[in-house]
């Protein structure tokens, strides 16, 4: 028996809704009557290809019962909600080997919404000064024995760039271990039990680092004010934003201690390529209009439902690409690259931990998903009993596009 292949073949679990299908809807419309910039296309070019015949693929069809689909390539771009499983996998998987047997602290850095305008036009380098200013004072507070450690902290930063409404709210998620490496590296230093750091004295130093580097960047002429931020840019205009974001309380928040690695792992995963919305959370694209879900935080984190005209979903959704090949995810300390080989092992060492083990080979794909995410895209869906097999090649229909290698990251249309 022959079946033709269907996005809702048996089996299939896509989302009824896509932000995809915003962008192929009202993509056309919103890129005619906006200027965007290259990056905001290929993203929503990406966006709109992903997992379609443009791509290319190959065809599959079941050893038992005959059935046949197409497996179309997927986009890859780190914006695309839905090529991240995979990454996000992957990346935990090779940072088992990082993380060390104690609690762990998820502090979250924020900026005050008053840098939001300067930020969005300047995202290289607002989010590197975010960055720094919040790895420096966590490696101050770690550093200075009063607090209790006296040692160097290892941690890892995500930033992320929206609230769950898709506005522009900059904020860096770290995760921290209780403790330190003492600087003569003879001793593991431990945090006291549930406690890491005053909020509020780190947010008082996170403040003052990030204004100084902030205004640093503006006597540098590091910093652009275009359109609506014009004003901004003159020494009067950017003189009265520093003073309103020295008269604003800042915030830093930290999270009660998470215990042991594996916890840590699943929880950091809630935060790793995550992308600014998820399909799952768009319950409807009509008349128009995007109405998605979204967790009110001002309001007991009630479950609720936003309705937004489809060029303000687009423009919001926009607001989070980043600039081409900027690292949204970063190591400081113990952890960061240069240090990383000597002093994590030496961690280890002296918190009674075996030896890190070597990272896994290169995988085909579908051994990946397998192993990493429990999903066998082999087992027929259709008949459930027999296997698929790739039968023939589907060519990209985009000629700028390189022939991907076997194995590659693509996922059957189902």
């Amino acid at each position: 028996m022959s079946v033709a292949c269907s996005p809702h073949a048996p089996g299939a679990s896509r989302p009824r809704w896509e932000v995809a299908d915003v962008f192929r809807q009202y993509g056309g419309a919103y890129r005619h009557t906006h200027r965007l910039p290259r990056s905001h296309l290929e993203v929503m070019h990406a966006i709109e290809v992903c997992r379609t015949a443009y791509l290319g693929g190959h065809v599959e069809r079941c050893d038992a019962c005959g059935f046949e689909r197409h497996a179309y390539n997927s986009c890859r771009n780190r914006h695309c909600p839905k090529c991240q499983a995979l990454a996000k996998a992957a990346w935990l998987e090779a940072r088992k080997a990082d993380l060390l047997d104690v609690d762990y602290f998820h502090v979250v850095f924020t900026l005050p919404h008053a840098v939001n305008p300067v930020g969005l036009r300047n995202k290289k380098t607002v989010f590197g000064l975010l960055f720094r200013a919040a790895a420096d004072t966590l490696q101050t507070f770690g550093a200075d024995p009063r607090n209790g450690l006296g040692g160097k902290l290892g941690f890892t930063a995500v930033l992320h760039t929206w609230n769950q409404q898709l506005r522009d709210h900059f904020h860096l998620h770290c995760l921290v271990p209780a403790g330190a490496l003492a600087p003569d590296r003879l001793r593991w230093i431990h945090a006291r039990q549930g406690f890491l750091f005053p909020v509020k004295a780190l947010s008082k130093v996170f403040r003052g680092k990030f204004i100084a580097s902030l205004n640093q960047a503006f006597t540098d002429g590091r910093l652009q004010f275009h359109r609506t931020i014009t004003p901004l840019g003159t020494p009067v205009g950017f003189g009265q934003l520093i003073s309103r974001l020295w008269k604003k309380p800042w915030v830093v928040y930290a999270k009660r201690p998470l215990a042991g690695p594996n916890t840590v792992l699943d929880y950091l995963g809630r935060y790793i390529h995550r992308v600014a919305i998820a399909n799952h959370r768009i319950t409807r694209i009509h008349d128009g209009s995007v109405s998605f879900t979204y967790r009110d935080r001002t309001d007991g984190n009630q479950k609720k439902t936003l309705t937004l005209p489809a060029p303000e979903f687009i423009r919001r959704f926009l607001l989070h690409v980043l600039p081409k090949g900027y690292v949204r995810i970063r190591h400081f300390g113990f952890l960061a690259s240069r240090a990383k080989g000597k002093e994590l092992p030496r961690c280890r060492e002296l918190l009674g931990m075996p030896p890190q083990t070597p990272p896994p080979a290169a995988r085909p794909t579908r051994q990946a998903l397998l192993e990493l995410l429990g999903l066998d895209f082999t087992t027929c869906p259709y008949c459930r009993r027999g296997t698929l097999h790739r039968m023939a090649d589907l060519p990209s229909l985009d000629r700028r596009r390189t022939q991907r290698p076997s194995g590659g990251l693509h996922r059957p249309d189902t």
